[in-house]
């Protein structure tokens, strides 16, 4: 049986090591923490030092130069929520997960977190100094948790609700991904079409000298301009780029944007779907945790990321502000469906809202699901009779003049 080096702390957070002999790291793990550790290290005895385990070590992580990734706040969320339930200060959690992280951004954050906590700061006002990081839903959370002397308990609560708007992305991105892969194909073959192979073609339609039908005029156009002008459909795409860039700057234009991004054939279900799973995660989330409802509305408000969804979320602060319903507001926006009004009038009701709210994310998480496979499922034929349709409406409008050869020879 295999003999391992294992490196772990004990309950009062001192740091103790020996040799187990095991089938594998995940028997070692397990007898470890049956005896009352918490293992830090296991390594097996016939490789080299450092080629360990690390139970600690944030999966995937690599030296990061700009940012730091969603899935690595979330492993290291879940794993100081572990470190202060086993009972360890924070000061101490933060010191052993900056050993173990590899990036040297992320371990510079920490230790500054570690010295503002060590200078008298809460562990939530270390957090909202890194806002890049740490996000004011991030940060309010924390504080709740803080007050209500259950911070372990809110960050594994942090660290689901981040795993599943990474979750929400990562459906978005497949959705997508399909299509955008096809359009850079379909692009690069017409490009191809246009630039070596209509140049021969339009040389052999100048030796007949015959009228060109409409359709090889235009293939013919536009692969000089792709030839000669490049810089004209280059500078459209730029400026088309820019205008929407500024235009999203603007809360107004943003509004116009999203409304637009929500009316959008096939794709507009999906991503109303996924802006109301967002809003219904994020609140109940926040409410769940304990953090008041007002400053819960206005949290969810501004981490909406959706202009009319942030537009309908100001109607329901003012609502509650104002004593009176949440379910109201909501009722007037078209966005909502009538189902997600009647659950959050239902929840205001019982003094459940949290709980009937995680029941619409659950609910539309499932619907996102179901339409991204469908969409997936739809979109493989409907974009191969595109780019077929394309491709085939190049070659027949380059083979019409050759068509009418036999007339043009004739006269």
């Amino acid at each position: 049986m295999p003999e391992y080096s294992y490196e772990a702390l004990d309950k009062g957070g001192k740091q103790v090591k020996g040799i187990i002999d095991a089938a594998n790291e995940d028997v070692i793990i397990e007898k470890l923490r049956d005896m009352g550790y918490y293992p830090l290290r296991v390594t097996p005895n016939k490789k080299k030092a450092g080629q360990g385990t690390d139970v600690l070590a944030l999966p995937g992580l690599r030296l990061l130069f700009h940012r730091i990734k969603t899935k690595h706040i979330c492993t290291f969320t879940r794993q100081l929520a572990t470190l202060i339930d086993a009972g360890l200060p924070i000061m101490r959690s933060l010191t052993i997960l900056r050993e173990q992280v590899e990036s040297a951004i992320f371990k510079d954050k920490i230790k500054k977190m570690a010295e503002d906590i060590e200078s008298g700061s809460a562990l939530s006002d270390a957090f909202a100094k890194h806002p890049r990081q740490f996000d004011k839903l991030y940060v309010n959370m924390v504080r709740a948790g803080e007050i209500g002397g259950v911070l372990e308990h809110v960050l594994n609560k942090v660290a689901e609700y981040l795993e599943k708007r990474e979750g929400l992305k990562g459906k978005v991105k497949s959705a997508m991904m399909y299509p955008m892969v096809v359009s850079f194909m379909a692009t690069a073959i017409v490009g191809f079409i246009l630039v070596f192979i209509i140049p021969k073609f339009q040389d052999i339609f100048g030796q007949l000298g015959a009228d060109l039908p409409l359709p090889t005029l235009i293939l013919i156009n536009a692969s000089n301009m792709l030839i000669h002008k490049a810089y004209i459909p280059i500078a459209a795409v730029v400026a088309i780029w820019i205008i929407l860039k500024q235009i999203n700057k603007t809360r107004n234009g943003k509004y116009v944007l999203d409304r637009a991004q929500l009316k959008l054939p096939v794709f507009g279900q999906l991503f109303r779907k996924i802006a109301i799973a967002r809003f219904a995660s994020t609140l109940s989330t926040l409410i769940n945790a304990g953090v008041p409802i007002l400053q819960a509305l206005d949290i969810c408000r501004d981490s909406s990321g959706n202009e009319v969804i942030t537009r309908a979320m100001e109607k329901v602060y003012q609502s509650v502000k104002d004593g009176e319903t949440i379910h109201e507001p909501l009722s007037t926006e078209p966005v909502f469906p009538p189902l997600v009004v009647h659950m959050v009038a239902v929840g205001e009701e019982t003094g459940a809202i949290d709980h009937m709210l995680t029941k619409v994310a659950e609910a539309y998480d499932r619907e996102v699901d179901d339409t991204v496979n469908a969409l997936t499922s739809l979109m493989e034929p409907v974009l191969i009779v595109f780019l077929g349709a394309l491709v085939g409406g190049i070659v027949i409008a380059l083979y019409l003049p050759i068509f009418n050869m036999p007339k043009v020879i004739a006269k």
